[in-house]
């Protein structure tokens, strides 16, 4: 008797989160996942806008997710892969509130910086971290874990310069100097009039960042949350090319209309 071929065993599912989703057709969606394994990638969920399917509930933001994909395509080159199943893996329940807005923001750069079928491991980690941070949030909380995510990402693009020297001199920063973070010259010293962020404050920043502990970059963070904001989407624009992110003008707009009502009440 011929014997049986033997049958692949089943890939391994891959840790992932929804970063946006589109419709395919009356019942499908193609779903764009950040994956710790295989990093950005696009998947057809066939049949995921029926009423009854399995994937229906599950395909949204913000919730950790174990799935499996079909076969590799024919063609190596496709972008897009078959989604077998998903599960939602244990973690926190989605952002809300001001929180929401954030999450997405944070998608956002995700979907604009990150190439697909390069794997981050440390920055899907950071991520995890970061929306499980959001839940709950007040808003110097959401402020930090954004300047946060930002500083993580930045150096895992390999786009941050190193923060504890100048960065055309590779001169030590002097700890009660000011100094600012430019997208074409690094590290300088801060300007006339421009307030700067303290030498010791990058320094331990840096050190965090190599440390790749979250609790110590929140913790030198922390203490110049606002003073990176500027900096840090100054860079974020230069490498996106554009001035402005979907997500954040939609909460700039959200802010003014907030504001009218203040004000008639």
């Amino acid at each position: 008797m011929a014997s049986t071929a033997a049958r692949k065993p089943a890939a391994a599912p891959l840790a992932a989160y929804v970063l946006h989703r589109w419709d395919w057709s009356e019942s499908s969606l193609i779903v764009e996942l950040f994956t710790r394994e295989r990093g950005r990638l696009a998947v057809a969920a066939k049949g995921a806008k029926r009423p009854y399917s399995q994937l229906r509930p599950v395909l949204i933001p913000f919730q950790r997710l174990s799935v499996q994909l079909g076969k590799a395509p024919a063609d190596e080159s496709a972008e897009v892969h078959l989604l077998r199943s998903a599960e939602r893996a244990e973690g926190p329940p989605m952002p809300g509130g001001g929180a929401l807005f954030a999450g997405f923001y944070l998608n956002e750069l995700l979907l604009k910086l990150l190439a697909r079928h390069d794997p981050h491991a440390a920055l899907f980690d950071a991520y995890a971290q970061a929306v499980a941070a959001l839940q709950g949030a007040d808003e110097p909380g959401v402020q930090l874990t954004l300047r946060c995510f930002e500083l993580l990402l930045l150096r895992e693009l390999g786009v941050l310069p190193e923060l504890g020297c100048v960065t055309l001199t590779q001169q030590a920063l002097a700890p009660s100097a000011r100094y600012g973070l430019h997208a074409e010259s690094g590290v300088v010293a801060a300007a006339a009039g421009e307030p700067g962020i303290a030498g010791h404050v990058l320094v331990s920043i840096e050190a965090a960042l190599q440390s790749g502990r979250i609790d110590a970059l929140r913790a030198a963070a922390a203490t110049a949350t606002g003073g990176l904001r500027g900096p840090l989407r100054q860079v974020l624009h230069y490498h996106l090319g554009s001035p402005l992110l979907r997500t954040r003008q939609v909460m700039q707009d959200l802010r003014k209309l907030i504001d009218r009502e203040a004000v008639r009440s």
